[in-house]
């Protein structure tokens, strides 16, 4: 190991050779990583920038809370200048295509996780309550598809963050962790992971933010179409009659809502087929 005859820095002696020295010494850690302000110039002349730069070695490698700019012959910032130079850290381990979210994903893996069209599926009471509401529909002579009841939870993840993901809400590192899930939400390029996210949310169909607490994931939901000809004449949860006329179709029809409440079953204000146990 070489050796300095002098102190070479701030205060120092800054003897043109051991200032050399330590420049070259010290250019070497610019390969460390984010090692950038050790890149000096190599002159045999003492500077500001040069003081920072020992202080800065000082604090990130040598360990010294507050670096003094200044280095000595045989003192600790000389010893750590001959020492190894810290290596980068390893790149990171390329995701297997196989598990970046996106359409391929959704195709190889969504029907893993479905939800459920029966409306025994539901939850307790408001099974009851759904299971009264349609009979009377029926016999009124009203057409209803129900398109969902019981949500899948892992399925409600998958479309909550394919949303939130697309949309630039939430950073694709920051999903949270899912061990029922083998996906992963970060491609290593924010562009391609929200493209990614996109696909899926497309492919899903989402016209509305899906919730992580939603009503279906609690089977106290439904999403359902209904619509007739003509006038409804269909009886409430008490048996009265009503007669329910235009729009003919659940969506957008107040009366209707009115009338399915009354058996506890509330229409969502802006989710067209949504009915749950409390318009949520």
């Amino acid at each position: 190991m070489a050796s300095l005859s002098g102190s070479v820095g701030k205060g120092g002696a800054n003897a043109a050779a051991d200032v050399k020295l330590v420049q070259q010494k010290l250019k070497t850690f610019a390969a460390m990583p984010d090692g950038k302000s050790f890149d000096v110039k190599v002159d045999g002349k003492n500077t500001k920038s040069l003081e920072d730069a020992i202080a800065e070695f000082q604090k990130r490698v040598v360990g010294m809370s507050r670096g003094d700019g200044l280095v000595e012959p045989g003192g600790k910032t000389w010893r750590a200048l001959n020492g190894p130079v810290p290596a980068p850290p390893p790149a990171p381990k390329a995701a297997d295509p196989k598990k970046l979210s996106g359409a391929s994903w959704w195709r190889a893996n969504q029907a893993k996780f479905p939800n459920s069209d029966k409306v025994g599926d539901l939850a307790g009471s408001f099974q009851s309550n759904v299971k009264a509401f349609l009979k009377a529909l029926e016999a009124a002579g009203a057409s209803v598809d129900v398109a969902s009841t019981l949500r899948n939870k892992e399925r409600a993840f998958l479309m909550h963050y394919s949303w939130e993901v697309s949309r630039g809400n939430v950073k694709p590192a920051k999903v949270p962790a899912n061990s029922a899930l083998d996906i992963v939400w970060d491609h290593g390029d924010d562009k391609a992971s929200v493209q990614g996210a996109k696909e899926m949310a497309d492919l899903f169909k989402l016209k509305f933010k899906p919730s992580l607490t939603s009503r279906h994931i609690e089977g106290k939901a439904i999403d359902m179409s209904i619509s007739w000809s003509g006038t409804l004449k269909i009886a409430d949860k008490k048996g009265k009659t009503v007669e329910i006329g235009s729009p003919t179709n659940g969506e957008s029809n107040k009366e209707l809502h009115k009338l399915g409440a009354t058996y506890g079953v509330v229409k969502h204000p802006t989710d067209p087929p949504h009915w749950s146990t409390d318009g949520r």
